[in-house]
């Protein structure tokens, strides 16, 4: 089999990972395979013209609304209320029914209700509070932050304190728009980078240089006080996805390097410690609340990978190799809430780190990874259905290694017990594949033994047997003429003389 056929199913074309425009960017999943600005240009689009499509609905109903009043009003003529009378007679309806509810509650009743709802709001409040440690750690490294931040800006001075006002100003709105969407909310976090930087550029005049400088140091003092309102929030489905990939990484455990064609070798210890700080780093990403610090988790990640192929190879390691490396690194680290800090980064993420550069080409493979274990199936990994659903629910799985792959130091009888252990596995799969076959085959016997007879039963009623007597033996053909005279005397046989020779 060829090499460009085994990897058919991993291999993702470079191209593959711009942005779909063609802007030449980087595009994400998450976008539809757009870049952040070709992404924001299609969402303003699509709400612009679904506000458009929201107004001329409004009007219609209002219009229907109108004709269908004035019709009602016609037709009641003098019969029908005014709409002062109506009023009234609403809100009198509406009193008499408040006043009747009230009489069903007394006031003890009501500092009861009271009170059983304030024990209740305060247990949800101590249900979803952070413990004291957590919320005392949020607030020492939100601290420390601001400290930083503040020494930062000093050093742009006047350009410093407009970018902290301007943050402050930005913290302030925010918090009166929890209400927001988190996609809303993630329009006014990229508007207000966009605004920043546009500010420091044109009015200002810093340098192209420090201005990435400051947009990080903004993203860090932003987000760190924005984590907790903005990263997994309950208004989405991202725990639901998180839940869902936790549990497809866990069904996949058994893959291994080999199916995915992963050109690494964790017998060499350099390499092994490679795989081993790429799996601590993707796992570590979990724990920053920035995402520039997330970012950097995974650019830690892809390095000790291409390293890790570098040794193994002795050469320079190709892309082709890294994104097969780098699903086999998901599946073996299978990194806690994984859906939820891709959501995190391309939601307020400082966009021109993922449009360009290797944070964004990183960014985008471990996309293309988590995607492509979502689909991953028999024909990715070069198996057949049969053996990936027998992978899958667990009836088996593939074969161990064998006794010449130890390492030197593993005992000789370790060595034994596995390919004991190994050869106990073949037979048991073979027991299981022989039983399967004879109740097949016994299953198969039964259904044609069952065929058979109902055809033999719908022939039988089709055509009935008939059982006819037994006829007679057949007689001499002239035994029922015995006592018949006109028959002629029968033949009698004839000598005849033999002829008399000639004399000469």
């Amino acid at each position: 089999m060829s090499l460009k056929s085994e990897r058919r199913g991993i291999h993702v074309d470079q191209s593959e990972l711009l942005c779909k425009k063609g802007c030449g960017y980087y595009g994400n999943p998450a976008w539809q395979g757009f870049c952040s600005k070709c992404w924001r240009e299609e969402y303003h689009k699509a709400r612009q013209k679904q506000i458009q499509e929201d107004w001329e609905l409004a009007e219609r109903l209002q219009r229907e609304e109108e004709e269908a009043y004035a019709s009602s009003q016609s037709t009641q003529g003098a019969q029908s209320l005014t709409f002062s009378k109506f009023e009234e007679k609403k809100t009198n309806e509406k009193t008499r029914k408040v006043t009747t509810v009230k009489k069903f509650f007394t006031a003890s009743s009501r500092a009861g209700a009271k009170k059983a709802l304030a024990g209740k709001l305060k247990e949800i409040q101590e249900a979803k509070a952070p413990s004291p440690a957590i919320h005392r750690q949020a607030s020492i490294e939100t601290d420390r932050v601001s400290k930083e931040f503040i020494e930062f800006i000093r050093t742009y001075q006047k350009p410093g304190q407009d970018i902290y006002k301007q943050c402050k100003l930005f913290l302030d709105t925010m918090s009166h728009k929890r209400d927001l969407s988190i996609e809303e909310q993630s329009e006014c976090a990229q508007d207000f980078y966009q605004n920043v930087a546009d500010r420091l550029q044109t009015r200002w005049k810093v340098p192209p240089e420090k201005v990435e400088k400051a947009m990080d140091e903004v993203e860090k003092y932003i987000m760190t006080r924005q984590y907790k309102y903005v990263f997994c929030p309950e208004t989405t489905d991202d725990e639901k996805k998180d839940l869902a990939v936790q549990k497809r990484i866990r069904a996949l455990h058994w893959v291994t390097p080999q199916m995915l064609c992963v050109p690494v070798s964790e017998e060499i210890p350099e390499v092994s410690d490679m795989v081993v700080k790429a799996i601590t780093d993707i796992i570590e990403m979990d724990s920053k609340r920035v995402p520039r610090d997330k970012l950097a988790c995974i650019t830690k990640c892809s390095k000790h990978i291409f390293n890790a192929i570098k040794i193994t190879k002795n050469e320079p390691a190709s892309a082709d190799d890294f994104l097969p490396t780098l699903i086999y690194i998901v599946l073996k680290g299978n990194p806690p809430r994984l859906q939820s800090n891709i959501q995190y980064i391309t939601r307020f993420c400082n966009p021109s780190r993922l449009m360009t550069g290797e944070d964004g080409y990183y960014f985008t493979n471990l996309c293309c990874a988590v995607a492509f274990i979502e689909k991953l199936d028999a024909q990715s990994l070069n198996l057949s259905q049969e053996d990936f659903d027998r992978f899958m629910t667990g009836q088996t799985s593939p074969k161990k290694q064998e006794s010449d792959s130890f390492s030197p130091d593993v005992c000789l009888g370790v060595k034994q017990m596995c390919k004991s252990l190994d050869l106990l596995s073949q037979l048991n799969e073979r027991q299981e594949r022989i039983v399967s076959e004879a109740k097949k085959l016994e299953k198969d016997l039964i259904d044609w033994t069952d065929g058979i007879t109902k055809e033999v039963e719908d022939i039988v009623e089709k055509y009935p047997l008939e059982i006819k007597p037994k006829s007679q033996a057949l007689a001499a053909i002239d035994s029922e003429n015995v006592e018949n005279d006109k028959l002629p005397p029968p033949l009698q046989p004839q000598l005849h003389p033999a002829p008399t020779p000639w004399c000469s």
